[in-house]
């Protein structure tokens, strides 16, 4: 017998935007600063996805190499100018090979990113999951979701699928690519949180320093499965934040094996803070402070766009005639083993990312912001850094407010005019 519930509450609006990651915040406010009507539907209390449940840095900002070109500007930078009025942010020099980035502290970012958001007319959705799409032949028109309220219903002449994982284009029939095999995906991270840390020793100890203790350690055995990683400076003193637990081999699209991965991530947190306590410079009374909000999940489904991003596109520095964002960060895929595989672009080189890599294929009505975006498993490994994916969001709002002034789909908008707008807000193209 097919079980069928009623519609509790149903909403209409000209953009839909569904999850508020990096993309998806971005998209939200900008579409609704150029005067759409916008609704940000998101699954948890508070916007940010990624930005404020997992990780406290804003890298792609900046290249890296031996001068820090910035290549994300517009929308974006509101964001940051926010946080560093409250203090709230530094610039966090290129320590570990991804470049100069933006360290900022989460719960202000939360902040930040509602007061952009409701500043500029964005009507937010919290608790709320999509869980399926209503569709007129191959154009999606809106999304069926669910939340303490009952089953909603809401109803949008343009859709931005910031999901992370291509959930409404996937659900709407676009192909595919990843996701359903956690063995050729990214590994999974826990970060946490060390305060009580001494400073002035902390800060002294380098990249090579820190992995030839964490060799010591496992040669002792310690239980750390990644060989390398991070711990990095805050806006605060006494307070450090880690890049180093390793979850692998996890299909995050699956609920179980989702569980398992969240376990296994905070018990290895465990086991790298006893690892900092016992043997690295500055931390002898530190202790581990706070979890990230869920595992860090760098990759599951990617759509298979109008064009698809290739490694040799981003080695080679490729421009495109539709390049809505750039990006100069490496290739840096943490893949099964214990490091990190790293591939660089020439010092200072910057590739476009195509507004076709948004565009999913076989439907309509629907743009794909974020880590889901349209690329291969290596091009992925460099274009899903935050400040990329909030390029990605900033093009997404622009293109949807342009396709609503002309009554034309999103994927119609005629480039050279995006190009133009995305410029004028002070984007980089």
């Amino acid at each position: 017998m097919q079980y069928q519930r009623a519609i509790d509450r149903e909403y209409t609006t000209d953009v839909l935007v569904v999850g508020s990651g990096s993309a998806g915040a971005t998209a939200a406010i900008t579409a609704a600063q150029q005067g759409c009507r916008v609704l940000l539907v998101e699954r948890y209390g508070f916007m940010g996805g990624t930005s404020t449940q997992v990780l406290d840095t804003f890298y792609g900002f900046y290249t890296p190499g031996a001068t820090a070109h910035k290549v994300v500007g517009g929308v974006p930078d509101q964001v940051v100018a926010r946080l560093m009025e409250r203090r709230r942010a530094i610039l966090r020099p290129n320590t570990y090979g991804a470049g100069q980035g933006i360290t900022y502290d989460p719960q202000a970012l939360k902040v930040v990113w509602e007061e952009l958001a409701l500043a500029a007319g964005v009507h937010l959705l919290y608790h709320t999951l999509v869980i399926d799409t209503i569709m007129n032949g191959a154009q999606v028109t809106g999304v069926v979701a669910v939340n303490k309220s009952g089953m909603v219903r809401i109803n949008a002449r343009m859709i931005i699928d910031a999901s992370g994982d291509a959930d409404v284009a996937v659900r709407a029939g676009a192909p595919y690519e990843g996701g359903d095999d956690g063995s050729s995906m990214q590994s999974l991270t826990t970060t946490f949180q060390m305060i009580n840390v001494d400073d002035n020793q902390a800060r002294r100890v380098s990249k090579t320093q820190l992995h030839a203790l964490m060799a010591e350690a496992i040669a002792q055995g310690y239980d750390l499965p990644r060989k390398e990683g991070s711990v990095h400076i805050t806006p605060f003193e006494g307070v450090m934040v880690t890049n180093m637990t390793r979850v692998a081999h996890v299909n995050a699209l699956d609920i179980d094996a989702l569980t398992v991965a969240e376990i296994e991530g905070r018990r290895q947190a465990e086991h790298y803070a006893q690892f900092l306590v016992d043997f690295v410079p500055g931390y002898q009374h530190a202790v581990l402070n706070q979890l990230s909000h869920q595992i860090g999940v760098r990759e599951t489904r990617r759509i298979i766009g109008a064009y698809q991003l290739t490694r040799d596109d981003v080695i080679n520095a490729r421009d495109a005639r539709d390049s809505i964002a750039r990006c100069g960060a490496p290739i840096e895929d943490h893949h099964g083993g214990s490091d990190t595989t790293w591939h660089y672009l020439a010092d200072g080189a910057t590739y476009a990312i195509p507004f076709r890599c948004l565009i999913p294929q076989e439907v309509t009505g629907v743009l794909v912001v974020g880590r889901c975006l349209s690329a291969t498993h290596d091009a992925h490994a460099s274009v899903r850094s935050m400040g990329q994916c909030m390029a990605m969001g900033q093009a997404a709002g622009v293109a949807t407010a342009i396709a609503h002034d002309h009554q034309i789909a999103p994927h119609q908008v005629d480039t050279a005019t995006l190009q133009q707008a995305i410029t004028r807000l002070g984007g980089i193209v």
